[in-house]
């Protein structure tokens, strides 16, 4: 038996932080008009709201057929503030500022309320550039937007890393 991971390493790992936050999604029935002029916004001046998609128009897949969904991403502090809350409270709360908003929504047939306690990177692992090597025998190496941060190009800097750390093993 092996120790995958010595002290330090965890300490590194142990020291990562992340964001919080609430995700909404209201589903309508076929058919039901979502009457605004774009897909996706971001919302810079709301407390609780901080992007909204009209997903299958977002994602060029509108049909006839398949209702509508409207996505609700919220701010981090909101997050972080109603981390424990009630999710039926802060659904209330979510869905106040949406209405706020974007007035003309109707009202959807089913909503899910989604919290992610672990959002996106605030503070990475430091000193480890996109990964870190855990164990050389069998290799083991970790990596992701923990090490970097929580956006497109922090996933390919640690997808980059990687691809580097593994290729003095192949």
């Amino acid at each position: 038996l092996f120790t995958v991971i010595n002290e330090s390493q965890k300490q590194q790992l142990e020291s990562v932080s992340y964001s919080s936050r609430y995700a909404l999604g209201l589903f309508y029935e076929a058919g039901t008009g979502i009457g605004v002029p774009w897909a996706a916004r971001y919302v810079a001046d709301n407390p609780c709201v901080r992007f909204i998609s009209i997903d299958n128009k977002k994602r060029n897949i509108e049909s006839p057929e398949i209702g509508p969904s409207v996505v609700v991403h919220t701010t981090v502090a909101f997050g972080s503030e109603h981390l424990d809350s009630d999710p039926e409270e802060v659904q209330q709360i979510i869905l106040s500022h949406l209405q706020r908003i974007v007035p003309s929504l109707p009202k959807p047939s089913s909503i899910k309320c989604q919290r992610w306690r672990y959002s996106q990177v605030t503070r990475a692992v430091p000193n480890c550039p996109g990964q870190m090597i855990l164990h050389t025998q069998p290799l083991l190496i970790c990596g992701g937007d923990g090490f970097t941060r929580s956006n497109f190009d922090g996933c390919i800097e640690s997808a980059m890393s990687l691809a580097e750390a593994v290729k003095p093993h192949l």
